[in-house]
């Protein structure tokens, strides 16, 4: 359906990117997403093909100060290629050494910025959706980690929302702004900060968005529940590759559905509920290799449960008992519990995953939206930053 997915010197056969996801998308997601990647384009015909796998979030303060808790997380397996990493900062100088971490260090092989997240604790510092308000501060980071990036031909990519709210929309100027500043792709969530995740995601801004960026792949984020949904948007929008979130939680198998719907095959996964708790076990599993620990693995997973059981057949006592498993043991025994030949439920297990929430006023620095220009107090802020990564 689609040509091959080009983000700088990369290739990307199946043009789909898993959007970092705070708490989700670690390595062991990741994983899991990828090996069901490949399941999806050997059905296609294509052989070791993959789509593009972002790391969670990874705050550029953190990483400078290489908290350890940050530096797993930047963490990749060793088949993991192009290894990716999701970067968020407020302030040109701290994106700029996180960056050449990254780059010096050979610990990525593309990094992604994040100017869309909708969280209250970014954007109450200026960060994430709200960023791109500022253009000066905006254009100023991407253009820092393009070129720290450039060092080792190292690509850049931006994903942002349509902007905080409908009043003030950023998004065309914010794609045209890192156009120029040498970024390979930008991802657009059609979305306002101020939607978070409720309503419905405006697919005519991804597709105008598409119209004015023209040097460079554009791709569209946004109610991907499903392959039919990436196909859709994809003719509605001229889209060059889609950006799923949401739409794979507790269903990594999407990816393979994914990769053969844009290889052309029709074939879809179905899986029954025993071939649904291999997989929340496998993915346990893959936990337990990431934090070393099998109670935090066992943690993690408890919040993934509802949506792998979407659907299904499974009594609330079960469910319960599921979303406090503390142990491998307790795990599988409680999976035994489940009708393992229950049928994939259809229609019950489609749809939106996740919590969509509802709309509400964004948290913003004070006097934030007087102005698109940096105010001096702000200024003030990004020097301080700025001598404090330097060792000023």
């Amino acid at each position: 359906m689609l040509p091959p997915l080009r983000i700088g010197r990369h290739v990307i056969e199946s043009p789909v990117v898993l959007a970092p996801m705070a708490g989700i998308t670690n390595r062991a997601f990741r994983r899991l997403c990828r090996e069901y990647g490949r399941e999806g384009t050997a059905l296609g015909g294509a052989s070791g093909a993959t789509s593009l796998y972002v790391s969670e979030m990874i705050t550029t303060r953190a990483l400078v100060e290489r908290t350890p808790e940050t530096m797993r997380l930047i963490e990749h397996d060793p088949d993991e290629y192009p290894r990716s990493i999701q970067l968020y900062s407020v302030d040109p100088a701290t994106a700029r050494a996180a960056a050449r971490i990254l780059v010096q260090e050979d610990r990525a092989d593309h990094i992604d910025l994040n100017f869309g997240c909708p969280v209250p604790k970014v954007t109450r510092k200026g960060g994430g959706s709200a960023l791109p308000w500022k253009r000066d501060l905006f254009r100023s980071i991407v253009g820092a980690v393009v070129e720290e990036g450039a060092r080792r031909d190292i690509p850049v990519t931006v994903k942002m929302r349509k902007g905080i709210d409908d009043d003030h929309l950023t998004f065309l100027d914010a794609a045209l702004a890192a156009e120029e500043e040498g970024v390979a792709a930008v991802a657009l969530h059609g979305r306002t900060a101020a939607q978070a995740y409720s309503g419905e995601a405006d697919w005519s801004a991804i597709r105008l968005l598409k119209q004015t960026v023209t040097s460079i792949p554009v791709l569209g984020n946004g109610d991907i529940w499903s392959a039919e949904d990436a196909v859709r948007m994809v003719a509605e929008t001229g889209v060059d590759g889609v950006v799923v979130g949401r739409g794979c939680l507790g269903r990594p198998w999407l990816f393979t559905d994914l990769a053969a719907a844009f290889a052309g095959s029709e074939a879809r996964v179905t899986p029954t509920l025993g071939e649904v708790a291999d997989t929340l076990r496998q993915h346990t599993l893959y936990l337990v290799d990431f934090y070393g620990e099998e109670d935090r693995a066992c943690r993690d997973i408890r919040k993934h449960i509802a949506w792998y059981l979407k659907g299904f057949p499974a009594g609330s006592t079960i469910r319960s008992s599921l979303a406090l498993v503390d142990s491998l043991a307790s795990l599988d025994r409680l999976l035994t519990g489940l009708e393992r030949n229950a049928p994939w439920p259809g229609e019950p297990a489609e749809g939106q995953r996740g919590r969509a929430g509802s709309p509400r006023r964004v948290a913003l620095p004070d006097g934030w939206l007087d102005s698109r220009e940096l105010s001096e107090e702000h200024q003030r802020t990004i020097a301080e930053a700025e001598l404090s990564v330097s060792g000023g």
